[in-house]
């Protein structure tokens, strides 16, 4: 189901790219998909001590509502931000929807990733095409794991605003080279970090009942994802340095944003009063 709901709010936002007096509905359909994704992934979420995604779920609601309000004024800030997830959908869907060239991903990554694993005499072995195996345990190398939805998000930051050819192969260059070469060595530190079981700590916590899935657990879901939230930071400053029109679209976006919770507060307080 979840795949499903990503597919068509993909195809809502690329939608919203072609010039139609509709497309203000494109983008509300492609943000509310994008929510109801998040929510219905919960279950998973939950079973796999993961509670990122389950706050940015929560978080998500909230922002949809405020979304769609502006979306029906015409906001231009928001049909922007809409235009930079359009570029990201267009970017990533042929990896998640085209098989073949999903898989070939896969397979560049996670031979690169063994690769890396070799340099540092880590002993794993590859047994499958997408598996990669040690000391009785193993992980599967899926589409997530190929840096593909955060190369797309931030492609999709700088395609939110008008570019000059000189600043869209900055934006290239800052964006994709780095994540893809940064996950490789994430790819690496999860397995070697879950294989020899470095952090094998609190598993009142982080146990989920699979034998050493904590160490899984505080690597993959901790550690990697607070080190990711650094590196997008750092990339997204980056990308403000090349192209200052990002700086005042985000600008833009936060002043819409607080105007409308603003908004929606002084509603609030004359209803009650």
């Amino acid at each position: 189901m979840q795949e499903y709901l990503a597919l068509a709010s993909c195809l809502c936002f690329i939608a919203f790219l072609v010039p139609t007096p509709y497309r203000r509905y494109c983008a509300a359909a492609g943000w509310a998909g994008i929510v109801v994704t998040l929510c219905a992934g919960l279950p998973y979420y939950f079973s796999v001590n993961n509670f990122m995604y389950p706050a940015i779920a929560v978080l998500s609601v909230p922002f949809l509502w405020i979304t769609l309000r502006c979306l029906q004024r015409g906001d231009a800030s928001v049909l922007q931000m809409s235009r930079g997830a359009g570029v990201a959908a267009l970017i990533y869907a042929p990896f998640a929807y085209i098989p073949p060239l999903g898989d070939f991903l896969i397979s560049v990554v996670i031979s690169q990733t063994h690769w890396v694993l070799s340099l540092f005499n880590f002993p794993a072995m590859l047994a499958a095409w997408n598996i990669i195996a040690y000391n009785s345990f193993q992980v599967e190398i899926i589409l997530a794991c190929t840096g593909i939805q955060s190369i797309a998000i931030m492609l999709g930051v700088a395609g939110a605003v008008p570019t000059d050819l000189k600043q869209k192969v900055s934006a290239f260059l800052i964006v994709v080279p780095t994540i893809y070469l940064l996950n490789i060595l994430r790819n690496a530190f999860v397995i070697m970090a879950y294989m020899d079981q470095w952090f094998q700590y609190f598993p009142e916590i982080a146990g989920n009942g699979s034998v050493g899935y904590e160490s899984f657990f505080w690597v993959h879901n901790v550690i990697c994802e607070l080190l990711a939230l650094l590196i997008l930071m750092a990339i997204a400053y980056a990308l403000f340095l090349a192209i200052p029109q990002i700086g005042e679209f985000a600008v833009g976006i936060c002043r819409t944003y607080r105007a409308e919770i603003m908004r929606i507060a002084g509603r609030d307080s004359r209803l009650s009063e």
